[in-house]
């Protein structure tokens, strides 16, 4: 399943994920993009029963960092795009994680999560990423994440 951003416009059309992430479903967790630019993007997704870490009673929160690493995937995918053009190479990023504090333990099916990526420091390929997760306007996680891309 494609999953199109209708307001982000590529020179020859519409973008979709697939052409800001390397990600494929069933890892693909974002489901729309809300906001995008150079610096930033904010992502709304459902917690479904096909992620990765999913039990009969939801999903391990530990799932929150590779969420806020897709959010930045997207903040930075677009940049790509942005400056090399939508046919240039699709590649991911290298991630550590500095710092993760996740406020939930387990997140019930069905919850609807926004999460907000800033690239925070930014030095040729290297970026430190800081993410909050919300469930509403409830933060549930905040995500410090050091990105390289080789």
């Amino acid at each position: 399943m494609t999953k199109t951003l209708p307001h982000l416009m590529a020179m020859d059309g519409v973008l979709t994920l697939e052409e800001l992430l390397p990600h494929r479903p069933p890892m693909l967790l974002i489901d729309r993009v809300v906001e995008v630019n150079a610096v930033y993007a904010l992502t709304l997704s459902r917690v479904a029963q096909t992620w990765p870490m999913a039990d009969e009673h939801g999903v391990a929160s530990l799932i929150l960092i590779e969420l806020a690493a897709q959010t930045a995937g997207v903040c930075n995918g677009w940049e790509r795009i942005r400056t090399r053009g939508i046919d240039s190479e699709l590649t991911g990023w290298l991630m550590a994680v500095k710092r993760a504090e996740l406020l939930v333990s387990q997140l019930p099916f069905g919850m609807q999560l926004k999460t907000r990526a800033e690239n925070t420091l930014e030095f040729d390929t290297f970026r430190e990423v800081t993410s909050q997760v919300f469930d509403n306007d409830r933060p549930i996680a905040e995500v410090v994440l050091q990105l390289y891309q080789p």
